[in-house]
Order: structure tokens, then C-alpha cells, then sequence
């Protein structure tokens, strides 16, 4: 009634009084009786705005690409907002003009020049796989952007949630990266394979060298074998050599005592024969019948007996008959057999 009006404002929402053009009362979050026809009232929102954004762009080796995402921000310096877009409120509590819908749509050109100009220095591959590199250069671009400055705002986050070439695009990249991983498995299939040969080839080798390890152990048996029963041959050849040794110097000790005595006795032979011939040639001119008495001298009666038995041979044509009696001859051979008892 009568121009006065009540308002109250949102901590989120910055409240500017003009009357006659000057400022007399601003602030977040405000509430006051103000005079409606000398007043005029700039109400701009502080709170966080996320929008979305999509739009097609070009890569550097001419790929189309589309990008969508969203931006986070929020009115820092509400004054210098107010002072480029016009918040002012009418008698009803909305805004008087569209400036207030235009900010979002400033900000979503602003996103669209920074993330061209970073898109337009990547290749297809590297826009679609360096998503955080290319939000990190767009964020720092528009932090720094005249235009945001100068509306006053704070730009608080910035996403990408796809970035999608054309289907055809799109389908030759799912085949090459098809043909890539299709192309991986066939070397894995066959780094796998050749590992399994490689194993196989490693286990044919241990088994080779275990056998030629066995082998070289059982020829270094044989051998250690053989050189025992070369040495068992040796000291057994040895022995017969030392046998024969024996044998030879106890034949040569026999040759030489056969040699000695066969020389002994040809000197005593020789020394009989000399006396014997001495002998002879002393009795050449010695009557037989003395020598035959000489040769009797000291003779036992046996042997006596025999000389005459002897001479009656020799005179068998003179003697017609002769008796021996049983009596006689055992007379003749009793002390004989009497003294080879007594020798027993």
C-alpha cells in the first residue's frame, strides 16, 4: 500500500537498491521495506549453475567429433555482473529483460571457442583418449578469458561426459581397434605357443643332458672298472714276473750248482781216472795173481765165498761135479743176514 513493497532475498542471492540512480542498499540474503515507485531492485544469483553443453567440432586431421559435458560456475563479483547484463526486478519479482537467460548462453560460447581451439590441435585418437588433458586446457582458457572476468564469474568445475566420432567413424575405428586386438591375441597365441615350444625344447634339452650326464657317469664307472682290473692285471703280472724272477735266479742258482757239480765231478772223475791210471800203470808189470790177493785183503768172508765161486766158474770145464750143501750156504749167509738185522 502506497508504494511500499517487502522483499527478502536468499543467502544466495545478491540484492542491490538503487534510488536515483545511486546504490543505497546491497547485500546476500536481504530483507527490507523498499518504496517501489522511486526504487529500482538488481537481484543476481550467487548460487552454483551447472549446464549442460553439447556440440560438433573438428579435430585436426578434419574428424568430426561431437562433445558433451557440463559446466560448473557461479556469479563471484555480482556488481560487475549487474554492471554488463541487466537483473533488475519489475513490480511483480521477475527480471525485466532476458539478460539473465543470455549469461548461460555466453558461457556455453565461451566453453565452445576454448574446447575448439584445443580439439582442432589434436588428432581423432588423441581426442578421444586424452579426455582430462583436453578438460585441463579448457578449464585453465576460460579461467583466464577476458569475458568471464569480466562478467565476474568463477568458473568451478568443467566435464566431459562423451566425446563420439560419426558411425562411420566411429565403425572403422571399432574395426581397427578390432583388427588390434584380434591381431594381439594371435601374438599371444602365438608368444604362447612358441613359449610352450620353447619349454618343450628346454625340457628335451635337460632330458639330453641327463642322459648325457648318466652316460658320462657310467663311462667313468666302466672306466674306474677297467682301471681296477688293469690294476688288479698289473699286480698279478707283477706277481707272475716276480714268480718268474724267482723261478729264473733259483734255475740260475740250480745251472750254476749243476754247473759246479758237474764240475766237481769231472775233477774228481779226473782225479779218480789220474790215481786209477797212476794205479794201472803201477800194476802193468805186477803179477795178476798177487793183485787178485792184494784186491782180497780186508774183504768179508761173503765176499770171499763170491771170488770163489767165481773162480770155480772160470774153471767149470775142469770140475766134472760140485755138491753145495743147504747147510754151507746157510752158514755163508747168516752173518750177513745177522748184521742187516742189527743195521735195521
Amino acid at each position: 500500500m502506497f508504494g511500499l513493497r517487502f522483499i527478502k532475498t536468499e543467502p544466495t542471492q545478491y540484492v542491490i537498491q538503487y534510488q536515483n540512480g545511486k546504490a543505497v542498499r546491497e547485500g546476500a540474503g536481504l530483507a527490507f521495506w523498499h518504496f517501489a515507485p522511486s526504487s529500482s531492485l538488481v537481484l543476481v544469483p550467487t548460487a552454483s549453475v551447472n549446464d549442460p553443453f553439447i556440440f560438433p567440432l573438428v579435430t585436426s586431421d578434419f574428424q568430426e567429433v561431437t562433445v558433451q559435458g557440463q559446466i560448473t560456475y557461479r556469479i563471484a563479483e555480482p556488481r560487475r555482473t549487474a554492471a554488463l547484463l541487466n537483473f533488475t526486478l519489475d513490480h511483480k519479482g521477475r527480471y525485466v529483460s532476458e539478460d539473465p537467460q543470455k549469461l548461460s548462453t555466453r558461457v556455453i560460447d565461451r566453453v565452445q571457442v576454448a574446447m575448439r581451439a584445443e580439439v582442432q590441435m589434436l588428432s581423432l585418437k588423441e581426442v578421444l583418449s586424452s579426455g582430462e588433458t583436453l578438460v585441463a586446457g579448457v578449464a585453465e582458457a576460460l579461467k583466464v578469458h577476458p569475458t568471464i572476468e569480466a562478467l565476474g564469474l568463477e568458473i568451478l568445475g568443467l566435464s566431459l561426459l562423451a566425446v563420439t566420432p560419426k558411425a562411420e567413424t566411429a565403425k572403422a575405428l571399432e574395426a581397427h581397434a578390432r583388427e588390434a586386438l584380434l591381431r594381439q591375441a594371435d601374438e599371444a597365441i602365438y608368444t604362447r605357443r612358441n613359449a610352450a615350444i620353447e619349454q618343450e625344447r628346454t625340457i628335451k634339452e635337460n632330458e639330453i643332458a641327463t642322459e648325457i650326464t648318466l652316460e658320462n657317469k657310467r663311462r667313468q664307472v666302466r672306466e674306474a672298472q677297467m682301471e681296477a682290473e688293469r690294476a688288479v692285471q698289473e699286480r698279478r703280472l707283477q706277481i707272475r714276473r716276480e714268480e718268474m724272477a724267482g723261478k729264473i735266479a733259483l734255475e740260475e742258482q740250480n745251472r750254476d750248482l749243476v754247473t759246479l757239480a758237474a764240475t766237481n765231478a769231472k775233477a774228481e772223475a779226473d782225479a779218480q781216472a789220474y790215481a786209477l791210471t797212476a794205479m794201472m800203470k803201477s800194476f802193468e808189470l805186477a803179477d795178476p795173481k798177487v793183485l787178485q790177493a792184494l784186491a782180497s785183503v780186508g774183504m768179508k768172508p761173503g765176499q770171499l765165498m763170491a771170488l770163489a765161486f767165481r773162480d770155480l766158474a772160470d774153471n767149470a770145464t775142469k770140475i766134472g761135479q760140485l755138491n753145495v750143501s743147504p747147510d754151507l750156504l746157510r752158514e755163508i749167509l747168516q752173518p750177513q743176514e745177522g748184521k742187516d738185522r742189527a743195521g735195521h
